[in-house]
């Protein structure tokens, strides 16, 4: 089973689950757990392969990773800790998975927040995830790892960002990132899928302003799904917790406490 946290509220019911992005880990939250503790019940978990979540035995002959196996992995913690139903809040490609969660277990979905979401790869993204199916085996990951972060987070307010995602890439086996890498092939239909279908759960999109790779597709999606409500954050790129995190926090707790109420 994953590593994970878990934090209880004294009177709270409501749970509020945390999913980080590929090369991070549940460290990345450390600007949201004090607030969000206050309100929810909160749990953090590391995605396989990241943080604390070692691959185990079974895992370390598994050849390919797909979006459904990693989801499975946050839903088994849920039902572990007879969670029915949680808010999820992602940030990169969490929020692909998340969405993926919503889609095969939608009872168990109280509503999306999608921090720096991914929802469709432009011809840039495009570009650099061929780059990195041509070169993952031949030089080192890390490598890849802090050039795709500075292509996604390139300005100098997005640096915090960079070095927090690098620092946690470096704990990663080369293997296991392959094993990451290789979900792009797979990615493409998914968010075409996702794109098309309204799947009617309450999501915000929390998005940078400077999050050029990404913003663009955001705000299409929110203009066509109605569940869909859209939150630009001035001066920030792509991970919108780390490099704003008091306007991210204000902003999501609120947005939850109403979902709560209704």
């Amino acid at each position: 089973m994953l590593h994970y946290i878990t934090y209880h509220h004294k009177t709270a019911t409501e749970w509020v689950t945390f999913v980080h992005g590929a090369g991070g880990s549940s460290s990345i939250w450390y600007k949201q757990i004090r607030e969000f503790k206050k309100h929810f019940n909160v749990l953090l978990l590391d995605l396989r392969g990241h943080g604390n979540s070692k691959p185990s035995l079974k895992n370390v002959f598994d050849e390919k990773y797909t979006f459904n196996v990693i989801t499975n992995d946050i839903v088994e913690v849920i039902d572990f800790e007879n969670i029915q139903k949680s808010h999820f809040i992602g940030i990169s490609l969490g929020t692909i998975l998340i969405r993926n969660l919503a889609e095969n277990h939608p009872e168990r979905v109280e509503s999306m927040v999608m921090g720096g979401a991914i929802m469709k790869l432009n011809l840039r993204s495009q570009i650099l995830m061929k780059l990195g199916i041509i070169f993952k085996t031949i030089i080192p990951y890390l490598w890849l790892y802090k050039f795709f972060a500075i292509i996604i987070m390139p300005n100098k307010n997005h640096r915090e960002s960079r070095l927090l995602f690098v620092r946690e890439a470096k704990k990663l086996y080369q293997k296991e990132f392959i094993r990451w890498f290789k979900l792009t092939s797979e990615i493409n239909p998914l968010l075409r899928f996702f794109r098309s279908a309204d799947i009617n759960i309450p999501t915000l999109y929390v998005m940078g302003e400077e999050d050029y790779l990404f913003l663009p597709s955001i705000r299409k999606i929110v203009d066509l799904h109605k569940s869909s409500q859209l939150v630009v954050v001035e001066n920030c790129g792509h991970v919108v917790n780390v490099e704003q995190p008091r306007y991210f926090n204000e902003k999501v707790i609120d947005y939850l406490s109403g979902q709560c109420s209704i």
